[in-house]
Parts: structure tokens; C-alpha cells; sequence
């Protein structure tokens, strides 16, 4: 019996997960490999950290994705090598893995460029434990300070939050919501008016990827509902308690939150091959490892040197099913086909009922029916029906109550906070 062809894929992204299912009626052995045994709908970990939503509702079991599709297995396990030599992956749990076609989605992670004390002293929000942990930080200060005033002093309560595109947007403007309209009165005794959220953006404006009217709007928007907005000044260092900006002006605070850029997950060196731009793999047209036809990367972790995608979730869902129709050609005995990526716009929310939405074609959407594109975005793309249905519950509650249930604290997740590990 011959064996039947094996592609494995690593990471469970939006990327890896169109390729799976992409080859779902293909007599095609898929193995789907993560560290984590979920998929993270990463655009709303920062309703997580804000505590909108609880952790399981953005989560979605691997194993119960694939359950129906019969030729998908999955490995959690880490990556620790890969041999293309030999085309096996070697893993922290397990016998290694052999392969015919290899897809490589790993994703990205937080970059914080060599700034002075960003990896010691920021969180990040590229994960779900980054978003848990940060929800659990801002929560247990609360508390701290509710036990013993003389913790406020130097800014114990405010946030900076570094960064302002979509994610640093969304972030301080949730952020903002969560103290003023949920912990003024879980915390009567506490002025929440030392609470300062501060959005800090190097660029002259919010929101650059975006056009200028919208950048503009959410400054106005953020502003408007108390985030103190700086643009034009970067970030020089951060320490334990303060951020030192390239202008000279000094924020005390007691969390600070990195969401100033990314870079490839550090498993693209494992290939052995000259990295571009962000250590991002290089790939050609077709997405494949240029001399390794066998091996293909998509999303955040790939770049086209001659036309780099955003490292948004678009570029890696329609990466992986352009990836698994050249994996079925390729068996055809017929040759692959050029990437063409569809650009169909980008959403950004600024808070309650107000967001901006510009289209591909143009087209530009802001304040309420913004806010309803990218409700309805969200949901469209969200891992599993109970998850839409939960998360649909608890937005309407949120939104009719101002009310935000997913702040429960336990011993276990109190966290001791960034660049430190627990006893």
C-alpha cells in the first residue's frame, strides 16, 4: 500500500488552519502542529486583557476543529529543529516528524527593537497568556491599592500603553471603559481619576496604516473620552516604574504595555535560510521557500521581498488556501501559481459604538456603523458557534450594563508581572 503524501503544518493560526481544511477531501495526511493545543482568535486578545471577554471565548480547541476532518492529526509540542535535508521536524514531546510538504505559519511575535527595559519591564499582546496576564496585573493593582492606599503613589494605577496602531488604539480605549465604567465602582475609595491611560505613538499620527481622516478620528475619539494621546515622540526606555520618552518627558506608571511592532516567531532561523525583513522567511511568488519547493511559510512569519503583505490575519488565511491548492497541483504533476492577494480593507475600533472601517474599494465607514463592520467582522471570522454565541451574550451585556464580568481573580493567576517568574 502506498504511503499517502504527508504535509505537516506548523502552527495553528488562521494560517495553518486554511491550509488544513483547505485539503480537507485531498487523500493528503495533514499533521497540524502546535505549543498550544487551541486556536487564539488574536484581533480580540485585547478584549481579554480589558476583561470584556473571558479567555475561552477566543480559544478554540485544535483537536475539536479538526474532529469531522479525517485526515488532520495534531502534535502539541514545540519545534525544536528542523532538517530540510532530511525533511523531518524535531519536537519537544514525541518521535520526530517526517514530511513530504512542509508549511511553516508560526506567526510573530512582540519586537521591542533593543529599546532599553521594554523586555524586562512591558507586557506584550501577542498571546493568550500575554492578554491574561495583563488583565490579571491591572486588576491585582487595583486591589493592592485598595488594601493599602500609600501603593497609589507614583502612578501605581496609570498605563502606557506604546504603540498606536490598531492594537495600542483598541487597547487604551478599552482600557479607558474598564476604569471608568466598571472599576469607579468596583473601587468607590479609589480616585480613579489617577488613573491615567497614555497612548504613546512615535509617528505624527494614530492608526498609520490607515488614511489620515481615521487616525485623526480616533485621536479625537481616545482624547475625547480621557486617553491622554502623544505622537511624534518615541519610546527611549522603560523601567519598573516610569517611561523615558525620546523628548525627554518621563510617564510614571505602573504598567506599561509594548504593542509598538512584531517580529517572525524565532523558529524562521530554524531553516537555515537568509531571513528578510522582521527575520521573516523569504518566499516566492508561488509562497514556497525559493530552491526548496517543499516548503512554504504564509502569514506573519513570510515575506515576498517584492511585495510584503500587512501582518494582519487576511494575508495568512488567504496564504493558506492559496498554499493548499499548489500542494494539490503539484501531486496533478502540474506547476504552482503566483500568490494574488485580495486587499479587503482594515477595522479598527476606538471604543464604545465608534470605530473606523475603510474598504478596499475605497469605501470608508466610522463612528456607529463602523462599530457594526467590525462587530460583525469579528464575529464572522470567530472559531465556533458557541463562541459567537458567547461572546454576542456578553458584548450586549457589556454593552447595556457597562458591566464587564471576565475580572475574577485566583491565586493562580496572580501574575508577579513582566520579565519575572514566579517562585
Amino acid at each position: 500500500m502506498q504511503q499517502r503524501h504527508r504535509v505537516v503544518v506548523i502552527g495553528a493560526g488562521f494560517g495553518g488552519l486554511a491550509v488544513a481544511r483547505g485539503l480537507r477531501d485531498e487523500r493528503i495526511e495533514i499533521v497540524v502542529v502546535d505549543a498550544n493545543n487551541f486556536h487564539t482568535f488574536q484581533p480580540l486578545l485585547y478584549q481579554v486583557a480589558t476583561a470584556g471577554l473571558g479567555g475561552d471565548e477566543i480559544a478554540y480547541a485544535v483537536r475539536g476543529i479538526f474532529r469531522r476532518q479525517r485526515n488532520v492529526t495534531f502534535r502539541m509540542a514545540r519545534v525544536t529543529a528542523i532538517d530540510i535535508a532530511t525533511r523531518t521536524v524535531e519536537l519537544s514531546a514525541g518521535p520526530p516528524l517526517a514530511y513530504d510538504t512542509l508549511i511553516v505559519a508560526a506567526g510573530a511575535v512582540s519586537n521591542s527593537f533593543g529599546t532599553p527595559g521594554v523586555d524586562d519591564h512591558a507586557f506584550t499582546l501577542k498571546s493568550l497568556e500575554d492578554s491574561v496576564a495583563l488583565r490579571n496585573h491591572v486588576l491585582g493593582t487595583f486591589e493592592a491599592v485598595a488594601a493599602d492606599p500609600t501603593t497609589a503613589s507614583g502612578s501605581a494605577l496609570s498605563v502606557v500603553v506604546c504603540g498606536g496602531g490598531p492594537t495600542g488604539v483598541e487597547l487604551a480605549g478599552g482600557l479607558m471603559e474598564l476604569f471608568d465604567h466598571v472599576l469607579a465602582k468596583d473601587f468607590p475609595r479609589i480616585d480613579i481619576g489617577t488613573a491615567r491611560v497614555v497612548l504613546v505613538e512615535a509617528a505624527d499620527r494614530l492608526l498609520a496604516t490607515f488614511a489620515p481622516k481615521s487616525g485623526a478620528r480616533a485621536e479625537r475619539t481616545l482624547t475625547r473620552r480621557g486617553v491622554e494621546v502623544i505622537t511624534g515622540a518615541g519610546v527611549h526606555s522603560v523601567d519598573a516604574t516610569s517611561v523615558l520618552l525620546t523628548d525627554g518627558r518621563r510617564i510614571e506608571a505602573g504598567t506599561v504595555v509594548w504593542t509598538a511592532g512584531v517580529r517572525a516567531n524565532p523558529l524562521a532561523a530554524m531553516l537555515g535560510m537568509p531571513l528578510g525583513r522582521g527575520q521573516r522567511i523569504v518566499v516566492g511568488p508561488d509562497l514556497a521557500v525559493p530552491g526548496h519547493p517543499e516548503v512554504f511559510a504564509i502569514g506573519d512569519i513570510a515575506v515576498d521581498a517584492d511585495t510584503p503583505l500587512p501582518q494582519v490575519a487576511q494575508p495568512a488565511i488567504q496564504g493558506g488556501r492559496h498554499v493548499a491548492a499548489q500542494i494539490v497541483r503539484r501531486l496533478d504533476g502540474r506547476a504552482t501559481e503566483p500568490f494574488r492577494y485580495h486587499d479587503k480593507g482594515s477595522v479598527a475600533t476606538i471604543g464604545r459604538h465608534d470605530a473606523v472601517a475603510e474598504l478596499s474599494n475605497g469605501f470608508r465607514l466610522s463612528g456607529t456603523l463602523g462599530w457594526l463592520a467590525w462587530l460583525g467582522l469579528h464575529i464572522l471570522y470567530l472559531m465556533g458557534f458557541r463562541n459567537r454565541v458567547n461572546v454576542v451574550v456578553n458584548w450586549t451585556w457589556n454593552y447595556f450594563t457597562y458591566d464587564r464580568a471576565a475580572r475574577l481573580l485566583t491565586e493562580a493567576d496572580v501574575d508577579p508581572g513582566p520579565g519575572d517568574e514566579a517562585e
